[in-house]
């Protein structure tokens, strides 16, 4: 994989990117407002306020338009628009742009493979590029997490070992344990692409399962299969003899009449979801196994003349069939290509909502979530089996089975789980990833093209916008997944099966994307999650609580993209951070402009205002002197050039390896030591910055090794890098994330910042002690200072109530206690009567607090006025007659002392 030099239409152009591993640029040349440059990997252009970085093979289509405007659709729903100057500008980058997007002949013309021999050569760790360990061996590692009865009710079978009996099946098959391969071959002969039901999940609680499988071939001859029936009744029994399966539940069955192969509506399902089942007093016996079917009645009959069908109720006993009615790919592509139109319109149409409705892409999602939590209570409510299938049993199967999997059990919402799940329901069973995202040899049929994986993607977002404190990864996760699909940069979704992958040696020559979507990317954490969450999710389905995901289909209104100032994450040097609106300021300990605080160079402006009414003027002062006492000198973030090498990781070097637990102390250049509070904040801004690439040690191969500089090109500014993350593709933030993180940082710091302060605090207490102990052995006399056991023993919080002095080298008083109490006065609607003479106090009557004690008294008890220096009234302070001869000190004798008497002296 040879490097070539770019071309370039100005001899004054540059690469305006940072090349990936095993990527070069092709052309480089200019539009009307902006630079344009098409690499081996991507299409970059940079308008004057936002920037444009997308991969060829996430191009869907290209035309021009008004002779000088070149209009580019994308596979993901967003559409680019390129003004050139001439008409033979458009045409040419029009001519390049086609022939650089197309489907590839040979699948070792899409970059990632490249990328992968790049990567190996480079950094020499080919290995790290590999998924982890519970990808890898997640079969083995399902079947003993979910508790499945290997000796007495099921079995692994291995009769599609070297995928002889299905191509797009994996190699180990769950199945009954009386269920022979000889019936098996028999099942495969009867089921559409020799797909069988294979079991793919068991709750732990209930013991019923979901299995998965193609369509029964029944034609229109009405075609049956004894050991296809057997397989489906055993699937049930099986559950039954499960060693795990809960005893004496009820076995639930669904009204009679969804029975007869009828679809169920919106009224029909809200009702099943309410309504209880009935209960059966014999366990023992199988429950009803639900068989859904993702296609309509209608779609599965018409399916008969093509060779196909649905099974019938009468050869398949204890078994109930139920239609969701989803639509196949090609309505959904139809939906799909709707709403990308609506996306682009410009300027936005004033019939927006009404528009999004006719697109149908909400009503999908509806359905799509309906059917998952019909199995989903079936299983977990109900104790049943269920299998499910649509025609072919890759695109609507995998929809409705993973995202059940993901609303049943909380190991499928983390990251890992969440890995496990894509690859064993979508990877191992075959959807055709190829097809459907048209990045195959010669995928040029559009009919086979769908955005199946981004639509059940776009559900599992719903659910995260649903259950925000449900799932390990955040937002940015799913998005990064969503442009991987399609970008070809990794190797995970190519081809159509696991047989194709496995034949061509793609997970050797290719990085995998978990690589860069991993547990330890603290990028895709959600700071929300809780693993003490629902076991079990119940979203609700309807229309109106479904929300378009923006991130994706609107990227240019979400924060994601910088279309302007107020929303740009790195604004432009220099901007004055005071220009912002008032009404984007945040309240107290933030920034009024985070983004330019975290710039390098920046000064930071106080964290929280004097004239905040929750901070007190003791407390102000503290933190303005409380300073880290014998902190070694660091220099800060505003010391070091601006340089691209503090914020992004070089290609071949060693980057700072910036880690949370270990946070850089700023020092002022001139020496001064910077307080507290503003160490605090510059290192929490400072963590924004530098966590938001992935530092994952562990895997520097992409981490670390993605970018490679170009040895023709100079230097990129320090600002080319500002909008794009490690795998080259536009940096995705969440505001809210964002300033979780800061928090966490922050708390993290002021941590840290206690901890050396009781350190700093003990050692010099212990010093003190050691002194003192030195001078009782050297016979100092009355230079002995002793200090009591009682001393040394802080309580946790003593360093909120010190002050400076404790640091100082000065002499230690004992505080009195009763000067360190704050007086509580009594409410005034509380007080009757008066707390001296004990007279009533009616509406003519004054109440007076004393200011010592804060007792509520009458006009005659409390006429005195003296200082209280106790409560800081150094001012006479009316008080009770008590508290007034409490705080009149007798005065001292007057004894002074002359030198010389005094002579008096007489006229």
């Amino acid at each position: 994989f040879p490097r070539k030099p770019p071309v370039l239409d100005d001899e004054d152009l540059q690469v305006p990117y940072p090349e990936l591993h095993g990527e070069y640029t092709k052309y480089v040349g200019r539009a009307e407002d902006a630079i344009i440059a098409m690499s081996s990997y991507r299409l970059h252009i940079k308008f004057k306020e936002s920037v444009v970085n997308v991969p060829l093979q996430l191009i869907e289509s290209v035309e021009c338009r008004d002779m000088f405007q070149m209009h580019i659709t994308c596979k993901d729903c967003k559409v680019i628009r390129c003004q050139f100057s001439t008409f033979e500008q458009c045409q040419e980058w029009l001519k390049r742009l086609s022939a650089a997007f197309r489907p590839p002949s040979q699948i070792e013309e899409l970059f990632s493979f490249p990328f992968h021999a790049w990567c190996v050569e480079k950094e020499q760790h080919g290995d790290l590029c590999r998924p982890g360990d519970h990808v890898m061996s997640r079969f083995h590692n399902e079947v003993e997490r979910m508790g499945f009865d290997t000796l007495n009710a099921w079995r692994v079978s291995e009769i599609n070992n070297k995928y002889k009996l299905c191509s797009s099946y994996p190699q180990l098959l769950l199945v009954p344990a009386w269920i022979t391969d000889k019936e098996l071959e028999n099942v495969a002969a009867f089921r559409s692409w020799k797909r069988i039901p294979a079991v793919v999940y068991r709750h732990q609680s209930t013991g019923a399962v979901i299995a998965r499988c193609g369509q029964p071939e029944v034609s229109w001859w009405g075609w049956r299969n004894a050991d296809d029936e057997h397989l489906v009744q055993s699937i049930a029994r099986a559950c039954a003899v499960d060693s795990s399966s809960c005893k004496g539940v009820s076995n639930g069955s669904f009204s009679h009449e969804y029975t007869n192969g009828a679809d169920l509506s919106d009224v029909d399902f809200d009702s099943s979801m309410t309504n209880s089942s009935e209960v059966e007093t014999l366990a023992i016996q199988p429950r009803k196994l639900l068989i859904l079917d993702a296609r309509s009645y209608a779609a599965a009959v018409a399916n008969r003349a093509k060779g196909g069908g649905c099974e019938c109720p009468e050869y398949y006993p204890n078994c109930e069939v139920v239609f969701m009615g989803m639509a196949n790919i090609h309505s959904i592509r139809k939906s799909f290509q709707s709403l990308r139109f609506l996306c682009t319109q410009m300027p936005d149409p004033a019939n927006w909502l009404s528009a999004l409705e006719s697109t149908k892409w909400l009503q999908h999602l509806s359905l799509l979530l309906k059917a998952s939590l019909l199995v989903v209570n079936a299983v977990n409510r109900d104790h049943r089996p269920v299998l499910v299938h649509c025609s072919d049993g890759w695109d609507r199967t995998p929809q409705i089975v993973a995202l059940a999997k993901v609303l049943l059990d909380p190991y499928y919402r983390t990251i890992e789980g969440f890995q496990v799940l894509v690859e064993t329901e979508w990877l191992d069973f075959g959807h055709k990833f190829a097809d459907r995202c048209g990045h195959g040899e010669n995928a040029e049929d559009l009919n086979e093209r769908c955005p199946v994986f981004l639509q059940w993607l776009d559900c599992v977002h719903q659910l995260q916008r649903q259950f925000p404190c449900s799932f390990e990864f955040n937002e940015a996760f799913l998005v990064k997944l969503v442009q991987h699909t399609y970008s070809c940069l990794f190797g995970t979704f190519l081809c159509n099966s696991r047989k194709e992958r496995e034949d061509r040696h793609i997970q050797e020559r290719t990085c995998s994307v978990w690589s860069l979507l991993r547990a330890a990317n603290r990028s895709f954490k959600n700071m929300l999650y809780s693993s003490h969450s629902e076991t079990v999710l119940h979203p609700v389905c309807h229309v109106r609580n479904l929300l378009l995901w923006t991130a994706v289909y609107l990227p240019s209104s979400s924060p994601t993209t910088p279309s302007d100032d107020s929303c740009a994450p790195y604004p432009a040097p220099g901007a004055n951070p005071e220009d912002q609106p008032l009404g984007r300021r945040p309240k107290t300990r933030s920034f009024d402009n985070l983004p330019s605080a975290c710039e390098v160079g920046n000064p930071l402006t106080s964290n929280r205002r004097s004239s905040d009414p929750s901070l007190n003027e003791k407390w102000q002062d503290h933190r303005r002197f409380l300073t880290l006492s014998n902190t070694p000198k660091r220099p800060s973030l505003s010391a070091f050039p601006p340089s691209t090498d503090l914020l992004h990781p070089v290609c071949n070097g060693d980057s700072p390896d910036l880690e949370l637990s270990t946070p850089q102390w700023a020092a002022r250049t001139n020496g001064e030591r910077a307080t507290l509070s503003r160490q605090v904040s510059l290192a929490s801004c400072g963590s924004l910055t530098l966590h938001a690439r992935g530092t994952c040690s562990h895997h520097r191969c992409l981490h670390l090794g993605f970018l490679g500089r170009p040895s023709f090109s100079p230097p990129e500014p320090p600002s080319a890098r500002s909008h794009l993350d490690d795998d080259g593709l536009t940096l995705h933030t969440d505001a809210i994330q964002q300033r979780l993180r800061q928090i966490e940082a922050g708390h993290q710091l002021e941590v840290e910042a206690l901890k050396r302060q009781v350190q700093e605090l003990w050692s010099r207490l212990e010093s003190h002690q050691a002194s003192g102990m030195l001078r009782l052995n050297g016979d100092m006399g009355d230079e002995v200072t002793s200090f009591a056991d009682s001393d040394f023993n802080l309580e946790p919080n003593c360093l909120s109530r010190c002050s400076t002095e404790l640091f100082s080298e000065a002499s230690w008083e004992q505080v009195d206690k009763q000067d360190t109490e704050v007086t509580r006065w009594y409410p005034d609607h509380l007080a009757a009567q008066c707390y001296g003479c004990e007279r009533g106090f009616w509406l003519a009557t004054r109440k007076h607090h004393c200011r010592n004690c804060g007792n509520v008294f009458c006009g005659s008890c409390c006429d005195q006025k003296i200082p209280v220096p106790s409560q800081q009234l150094f001012e006479p302070s009316r008080v009770c007659k008590s508290c007034y001869s409490n705080l009149q000190a007798p005065a001292p004798p007057l004894n002074i002392e002359l030198d010389e008497p005094i002579t008096a002296s007489s006229n």
